[in-house]
């Protein structure tokens, strides 16, 4: 739905800028506490990444949810924009993708 732009810019704003955070805490959680954990013998790394990305996570739901409902998207669309953040880099193709279709 392009023609949208303008019903709740700040939602979107921040749904991005969420998704970005929450994509970065997820490679960090991957690429750096998980190593640490298991090679380095520091556990530490994961609990407190993996707390934060999980706090991130949710607030990446319960923003999706408002967008979802702001924007009138269809529920296929909701549930790509959920998948993307399962995967890794996922929440940075879905802010390309939505900075084009939305703008700033």
């Amino acid at each position: 739905m392009k023609n949208v732009k303008n019903t709740a810019p700040s939602s979107m704003r921040h749904f991005r800028f969420v998704g970005v955070l929450e994509g970065i805490s997820y490679l960090i959680l991957l690429g750096i506490a998980m190593p640490l954990k298991y090679l380095a013998d520091f556990p530490h790394a994961v609990k407190y990444t993996g707390w934060a990305h999980g706090v991130l996570f949710v607030l990446f739901g319960v923003l999706l949810l408002k967008v979802w409902i702001e924007y009138k998207w269809s529920f296929k669309k909701t549930a790509v924009a959920f998948v993307a953040s399962l995967l890794p880099f996922g929440t940075f193709v879905l802010d390309r993708k939505l900075k084009k279709e939305y703008g700033e």
